[in-house]
């Protein structure tokens, strides 16, 4: 059932090697060039921004701005308190045990 079956040997037609003739050149008509395509017009609406609608939206992105940036200035910070509380109990354990050896 799996073993391959290979086709039988020699039943591929014989290869025919054509020779050229002599080369006959042939005369090119000079064409007019091909028209530019044009895109097809949209059935959207298209936008238009009201001087009111473009405050607007720069006012909204800059809120957004400010709102990542308040975000990412909250992680840095408490990362840095965290830091300083890491090392403020690991200059207290290390008080706490040089206390314990003198003892």
């Amino acid at each position: 059932m799996f073993t391959p079956k290979y086709p039988p040997q020699n039943t591929a037609p014989p290869a025919t090697v054509t020779v050229p003739t002599a080369y006959t050149p042939v005369p090119v008509q000079p064409t007019a060039p091909a028209p530019v395509p044009v895109a097809p017009a949209s059935n959207r609406p298209t936008v238009q921004l009201t001087p009111g609608s473009a405050l607007a939206l720069a006012a909204g992105g800059g809120a957004v701005v400010l709102v990542i940036g308040a975000v990412l200035v909250s992680l840095l910070l408490a990362v840095a308190i965290t830091g300083v509380s890491v090392a403020v109990v690991a200059v207290v354990l290390r008080l706490l045990i040089k206390d314990l050896h003198k003892h």
